[in-house]
């Protein structure tokens, strides 16, 4: 005999649950294993435990000096932009729960969880003002000359950082016109060029914003005369990965930094730009130096009047999108230095942890308990709901740990905890609905679908609600409240998978069970238990007996008999004159 349709409906909805759940298992467990194999790839930091917080883990704490000159003061603001720059860097390699506060007047205390990886560091430490120069001369580090009795000259590493010669000429014969004049090289610039060890003289990488640099590439590969500062990275406002596009606007295979400048920047990049394009290499090269060393040099090929610019080389998606942070997130009011740099232990540790867990497990038995006196054998249908979401939450947890570096604070736990209540309070909004159908007089089968459209819009009204307090908190909010928020939504959307995959389904199948159909005194489904009352569309009665003896057919029969009279009165939604059957009877 073929299913019927709310059978069908939940099986369908506990297949869907499954493959869910296997999803993410699959996904989780295949990460860990390739990630404890030792390959490089996406999969690098899976593990089955989800990583911890500073505050439960210990991690990090990196103390940067802001570097001024003599009669220089910090202002407060300038720290808070600081701070704030320095945050969106971090949270943008996918460290959360970090801490970054103010120090003093001058310094800036970053606290990052666990030990951080090269890219992370180097975020932090290379916190120096962004800037764009262009190219005046460039050329790979170990064999760098320019022209003049220098052709030909090769520098060679020295001992000790380069002293430039006072005796050498400093100042430019005639005066540069725009920022490409080769008149800013000077014979004691090019002097400290030629001579310029990348992995020595790095206290010479310094020029004020209208002078030229002498500097190198981040990875010491090449050298570069620059000239003076045209754009300041503070006129970036956004800064993507993604891949290039054509001239017909067809996306390529390429990876590329997408750029986009504010009015001031636009106009100073046009006309950068167009400048530029008309020059012959490496002078037609635009520098971006942070920390005045330089992260990339693209040319100029066209001229960008539009302020949106497009750089593309030799990228990864990975070294497209550092290079997107950096330029996003490069530019600080001030230049900082790393003052020291060190380990830290747990503020609250594994105790802390073990309590809140203890918690939950406490909420978790009293919702238990609750539900067996409320519920009775329907409280089953909770604990493996609760089961089910707890599950869920652990593997979206889990991959979030070593996809985007979500690390579980107590505060997190916290939501987690909340996030028990929650979603007991659906379970207990759709068994009432339930419970008042029954008290209409509607079987079990009939309750639970009629329950289900009553219960299922106050569910995602309630669900809606903490959603947006949950996005709210995690805009807003920063370092542990974040967390919170974080498992909150997260739980949020959990719970409405599993009310809509498995509870409700669970109920359309346990409703055709003789135990639950029936109304069993333990079922916590008893129509009698409940007041069920007659209200023109079934009628609740205690069988008929004659004789002594039950009818024909025995208990069974007449309950067949009661559930089907019951079936046919709910077709007739026309109520019953009360005084009408009684006076008939009294007839």
């Amino acid at each position: 005999m073929a299913r019927s349709t709310p059978v069908k409906k939940a099986i369908r909805s506990l297949t869907w649950l499954l493959v869910i759940i296997a999803g993410l298992t699959a996904l989780n467990g295949t990460a860990t294993l390739l990630n404890d194999s030792g390959r490089e790839g996406w999969w690098n930091g899976a593990s089955w435990v989800p990583e911890l917080a500073l505050d439960l883990q210990g991690g990090t704490q990196i103390t940067l000096a802001a570097q001024l000159q003599s009669g220089e003061t910090v202002s407060s603001q300038q720290l808070d932009q600081a701070v704030t720059i320095i945050r969106q860097r971090i949270d943008s390699a996918g460290v959360s729960e970090s801490e970054i506060t103010k120090q003093g007047t001058q310094n800036i205390v970053v606290s990052i969880p666990g030990r951080p990886d090269n890219a992370t560091l180097e975020r932090i430490e290379a916190s120096a003002k962004l800037s764009f120069r262009p190219v005046l001369f460039t050329g790979a580090a170990s064999t760098a000359a320019v022209g003049g009795e220098g052709d030909g000259a090769t520098a060679s590493p020295s001992a000790t950082p380069y002293t430039p010669n006072p005796d050498l000429e400093s100042t430019p014969t005639t005066s540069p016109t725009n920022g490409s004049d080769l008149a800013y090289i000077t014979p004691q610039l090019a002097d400290v060029y030629e001579n310029y060890d990348c992995a020595a003289d790095n206290d010479l990488a310094t020029a004020p914003d209208d002078e030229p640099l002498v500097t190198c590439s981040t990875d010491g590969t090449s050298k570069y005369i620059l000239g003076p500062v045209e754009v300041q990275g503070s006129d970036i406002s956004d800064a993507t990965n993604g891949l290039a596009t054509d001239s017909q606007g067809n996306s390529t295979n390429t990876w590329a930094v997408n750029l986009e400048f504010n009015g001031q920047g636009s106009d100073q990049f046009a006309e950068v730009t167009s400048r530029l394009v008309s020059l012959q290499a490496p002078q037609n090269q635009f520098a971006v130096t942070l920390d005045n060393q330089v992260i990339t040099a693209p040319s100029a090929n066209a001229a960008i009047t539009d302020g949106r610019a497009q750089i593309t080389g030799q990228f990864t998606q990975d070294s497209s999108k550092s290079l997107a942070d950096q330029l996003k997130f490069g530019a600080l009011p001030l230049s900082f230095s790393v003052q020291s740099n060190e380990t830290i232990t747990a503020t609250l540790g594994q105790t802390q942890l073990v309590s809140g867990l203890i918690a939950g497990l406490i909420g978790l038995i009293l919702v238990v308990v609750y539900s067996l006196i409320q519920y009775r054998a329907l409280a089953f249908v909770t604990v493996l709901s609760l089961v089910i979401a707890a599950v869920l939450t652990y593997l979206v947890i889990a991959i979030l740990s070593w996809r985007e570096g979500y690390r579980l604070s107590l505060a997190g736990v916290t939501g987690l905890i909340v996030a028990i209540g929650i979603t007991a309070d659906s379970f207990i909004v759709y068994f009432e609905r339930i419970r008042d159908e029954l008290r209409d007089g509607r079987i079990l089968e009939n309750a639970v679908e009629s329950g289900w459209k009553r219960a299922i819009r106050t569910i995602v009204a309630s669900d809606t609600v903490n959603f947006l307090a949950a996005i709210t908190l995690f805009i807003l909010a920063v370092g542990n409240v974040k967390g919170f928020a974080l498992t909150l939504g997260i739980t949020t959307v959990i719970d409405l998978i599993v009310v809509s995959l498995f509870t409700h389904p669970m109920l359309q199948l346990i409703a055709r069970t003789r135990f639950f159909g029936e109304g069993h005194s333990f079922s916590g489904l008893n129509p009698k238990a409940l007041g069920a009352v007659y209200r023109g569309r079934a009628q609740f009665r205690e069988p008929v007996v004659a004789s002594g003896r039950k009818r024909a057919g025995g208990r069974e029969a007449v309950i067949r008999q009661t559930i089907a009279e019951r079936k046919a009165a709910e077709k007739n939604t026309r109520p019953v004159d009360e005084s009408t059957r009684d006076e008939g009877k009294n007839s």
